[in-house]
């Protein structure tokens, strides 16, 4: 009669290498799921390129837009001039952080875009950033006092 030996048991096998697919799916599957959940409260303009944009996440962000037909936006509505430093200024008043964003068509006249940094800058404006396209979708460079 043969005797067993205990010590000849067999070993479970672990199968690491599907854990690690599954591991990467998941982890692509949700990085993808998370930049479509975000969203972009802009109006599409066409932007210059620029090579040295940063892009800068801040959470009072207020966009001013030039059309090319010279129209100019505060946050997707339209408004003149006068109104346009009424409404820098009540931002301002609220958070002295804000940082505006102008976005000007690269079709626009240059001087509506030079109008509008100047109600800025009368306004009290410590923080204006000017859009660009980078080879990333919308992208922001900022300029500080």
């Amino acid at each position: 009669m043969k005797r067993r030996d205990f010590r000849e048991k067999n070993q479970p096998l672990v199968m690491i290498i599907p854990m690690i697919d599954i591991m990467l799916f998941l982890l692509v599957f949700f990085m993808l799921s998370t930049i479509y959940m975000v969203q972009t409260n802009t109006l599409p303009v066409n932007l210059p390129q620029s090579t040295t944009a940063k892009q800068d996440v801040r959470p009072n962000i207020v966009p001013i837009t030039v059309l090319e037909s010279g129209d100019v936006l505060f946050d997707k509505d339209t408004v003149a001039n006068q109104q346009l430093a009424e409404k820098i200024h009540s931002a301002i008043e609220l958070d002295k952080d804000t940082i505006f964003v102008l976005r000007g068509d690269k079709a626009a006249r240059y001087e509506s875009i030079v109008t509008v940094l100047d109600l800025l800058k009368k306004s009290g404006a410590r923080r204006v950033s000017i859009a660009t396209e980078l080879n990333l979708p919308a992208t922001t460079k900022t300029f500080n006092k």
